[in-house]
């Protein structure tokens, strides 16, 4: 039977009146007031409660309660038993979540119960939902310019270990093993004594103390042992169905190949070279979803876009104000970038917070996204993708000057061309005068071919034109000033890692790492917005004398 107290219905006596004015105005300035008067009502009480009976079972936790504990454990980034303790004790937490009885089932909540709710919170895909809402609530609170945004993205782990090429084998065999004597006894009997010894008893531990030149022998036998098991198995259906058979055949798809029958390779298989294996192949059989970034290593990647306001460092708190994340999405480390800001650009708009101008790095700088962030209206600030090294030498094709449409105004000597035209594939031609290109005394490092004809510019399209003066237009003064507000995000992902700890967060899979770090960026703007409020944010449209006056009435009233 579900329980959803009433919030809105004042009470005739005070709960908090054992409070001086003093801590009930600490607490009204703070996270906890923020929390209560403007996030509580928007806690997804009606999707959770479709769990449960209007009549019939036991009553469930306080349905507003129990939801605000889920968003307020990942915010301080506390275990289960921690956010136990917090939500039965912490009077912060009390507060914030408006809990006003004092009995046990108002104020506790046993481990167990509080996995069976975030259970059912991930299941509903209810994070997005609540990070859209209590977003949009503090930019109309806030009265935050989304105008400016910046994006980008950064590297994150789950709760697994790094595995080299040895251990993933020895892993994925010994974790097969395992499960097979469980699920199917019989089968597990069939399998070579001395090679389920071999894996079940560690014995192979010994090769992570060979030579490097006698690693690559132990990895070939232990990948031989792999072929056989997989080989062994195939076509039996209760094994093949088993989670771990399926790890074995695709490390044996991912780390191997094939050879040629007659090959000094015994059993038809070999190791394949380290650049030959794919990003996406599997890292560990933990989590089969993490993937590989040559740069950053294994795990995923967040996307991240946030207002800014081009203010002064040294410009006070009340004038400054709070910039938001208004975009979150996990994805493959592997995934580039530039995939990533149609999406972005694309869900801002579906919510009303689209911006008009957005700064990025060059991972971004693709001529799609400038021709897709046109179409929508948006000006993106990011420096262009580096360009061939035979291409843009000093006096390559940046340094001519182009109209907006593609062809070239004039050579990096200020001379126009004598004529333009188009291709039927739609590259540019261009040339120019051939008694001015002789006479310049830059002709040795231009582009321009001079024969004994005419002076002629090789082929180029519109997007090496657009490219070109894009990287031309870097160089000035404009461009600096606008791109310089770009590096402020990377505070904003030191603040998550090691602030909210999403560094390397306790869960595994995309799914669970979608909900805790949006439920992490959310946390990040109501400590932001109860940054700005305590310092008394001059654009918030509440009185704060007000609240100030009532600190000390019976009860803080509740947004709406």
């Amino acid at each position: 039977m579900k329980r959803i107290d009433d919030h809105q219905t004042e009470r005739l006596w005070d709960e908090w009146g054992h409070w001086g004015p003093k801590r009930r105005g600490l607490l009204a300035r703070d996270w906890p007031g923020l929390f209560r008067q403007y996030l509580f009502q928007h806690l997804p009480v009606a999707e959770i409660a479709r769990a449960f009976n209007d009549r019939q079972g036991r009553p469930s936790k306080e349905l507003y309660a129990i939801s605000g504990a889920m968003i307020l454990q990942v915010l301080f980034d506390l275990t289960d038993e921690q956010a136990v303790q917090a939500f039965c004790f912490d009077q912060r937490w009390h507060y914030a979540l408006n809990m006003r009885g004092e009995s046990d089932q108002d104020k506790y909540v046993c481990v167990r119960c509080l996995k069976d709710y975030r259970r059912r919170f991930i299941e509903y895909g209810l994070e997005q939902a609540l990070f859209e809402r209590m977003t949009a609530k503090l930019i109309e609170v806030f009265r935050v310019d989304t105008s400016r945004q910046r994006m980008d993205s950064s590297h994150l782990k789950s709760a697994m270990r790094s595995l080299s090429r040895m251990q993933l084998f020895l892993e994925v065999i010994k974790k097969f093993l395992v499960e097979l004597n469980k699920q199917a006894p019989e089968y597990y009997e069939r399998v070579d004594r001395a090679l389920r010894q071999t894996y079940e008893q560690g014995e192979r531990s010994g090769c992570f103390a060979m030579k490097p030149s006698q690693s690559g022998k132990a990895l070939g036998e232990v990948a031989q042992d792999l072929y056989t098991l997989v080989q062994f198995f195939k076509g039996c259906k209760k094994v093949e169905e088993l989670r771990t058979y399926g790890h074995l055949c695709r490390v044996l798809r991912d780390q191997c190949k094939e050879v040629a029958v007659g090959a000094a390779s015994e059993g038809g298989i070999e190791v394949k070279a380290p650049k030959e294996i794919k990003s996406d192949s599997l890292q560990n059989p933990s989590d089969e979803q993490s993937t590989y970034d040559k740069h950053k290593g294994v795990g995923y990647q967040v996307q991240l876009m946030e207002t800014y306001q081009p203010v002064s460092k040294d410009a006070p708190e009340e004038v400054r104000g709070p910039d938001l994340i208004t975009h979150v999405r996990v994805e493959a480390a592997n995934r580039s970038d530039g995939q990533a800001l149609p999406e972005a650009l694309e869900e801002s708009g579906c919510r009303g917070c689209k911006p008009e101008q957005v700064l990025a790095d060059g991972g971004y700088g693709s001529y799609a996204n400038w021709q897709k962030a046109e179409e929508q209206g948006v000006e993106l600030v990011a420096p262009a993708n580096k360009g061939s090294a035979n291409t843009e030498r000093c006096l390559g094709y940046s340094q001519f000057t182009y109209e907006a449409d593609g062809p070239i105004r004039s050579c990096p000597a200020g001379y126009p061309p004598v004529k333009t035209a188009r291709t039927h594939k739609g590259e540019f031609q261009t040339w120019f005068d051939r008694e001015i290109c002789l006479a310049c005394p830059q002709r040795d490092k231009c582009l321009v071919k001079i024969t004994k004809k005419k002076a002629r510019l090789p082929n180029y399209t519109a997007k090496r034109a657009f490219l070109s003066a894009h990287r031309r237009y870097e160089q000035t003064k404009d461009f600096q000033d606008k791109y310089r507000w770009r590096a402020g995000i990377e505070a904003t992902f030191s603040r998550l890692k090691y602030q909210l700890g999403a560094d390397r967060l306790r869960v595994r899979g995309l799914r669970a790492m979608q909900v805790n770090v949006t439920l992490k960026a959310l946390g990040m703007n109501i400590l932001r917005c109860a940054k700005a409020r305590r310092a008394g944010f001059i654009r918030l449209f509440v009185d704060l004398k007000a609240i100030r006056m009532l600190s000390g009435l019976p009860r803080l009233p509740l947004a709406a």
